[in-house]
């Protein structure tokens, strides 16, 4: 996790008005996103999963190009959460609400069907309300959680304690860190 590590030590924190935020190369292209960061990340999940599975999903934001990269890897079909419902209604009912730190409105989940084994990927786990309400979708839709991953955890939101008590899963992360007004923490 070595490209990871330095991209968040590096990384800069903007005020969103409601929370500190990190910018950086891995969530947000500045600069842009080198493949071997995308790979490093890949390949660090792999070893977290253990193939029992049948599709990956995400939210269509920041964890898409993880997720895409995973889906390749694993030969597993990506399934995306979306914000937008662009009229799908007659495909598609599978809605759910999302409160998140960036976020709040509706999610719509595609691709998921009744018995389907499912893994969660995100880039960063910080309140816990993306991957809440990802849960929540997938279940609604008769799907289960085989597995949770995400890249990054911000440790001072409390989002793995959120997740455990709203829903009772896990979450596993790579690496957690802390943002503070002027710079970002790895925690080892």
């Amino acid at each position: 996790m070595m490209l990871l590590k330095e991209i968040y030590r590096n990384a800069k924190v903007v005020n969103s008005g409601k929370s500190l935020t990190t910018v950086n190369e891995f969530t947000d292209q500045l600069p842009a996103l080198r493949p071997e960061v995308l790979i490093e990340v890949a390949y660090q999940m792999l070893k977290k999963l253990d193939g029992d599975f049948d599709k990956i999903i995400t939210e269509e934001d920041k964890g898409a190009p993880l997720a895409t990269t995973l889906s390749l890897l694993t030969v597993k079909p990506l399934a995306m959460a979306r914000w937008y419902p662009y009229s799908l209604e007659e495909y598609n009912s599978n809605v759910v609400h999302i409160k998140s730190e960036y976020f709040e409105g509706k999610m719509y989940l595609n691709g998921i069907e009744q018995g389907d084994k499912i893994v969660i990927i995100d880039d960063t786990l910080s309140t816990g309300g993306a991957i809440t309400s990802l849960i929540e979708a997938v279940e609604k839709a008769g799907g289960t959680i085989n597995k949770i991953i995400c890249a990054v955890e911000k440790i001072q939101n409390r989002g793995r304690e959120r997740v455990k008590f709203s829903t009772g899963h896990d979450v596993t992360s790579l690496i957690k860190i802390e943002v503070y007004e002027n710079k970002v923490k790895v925690v080892d």
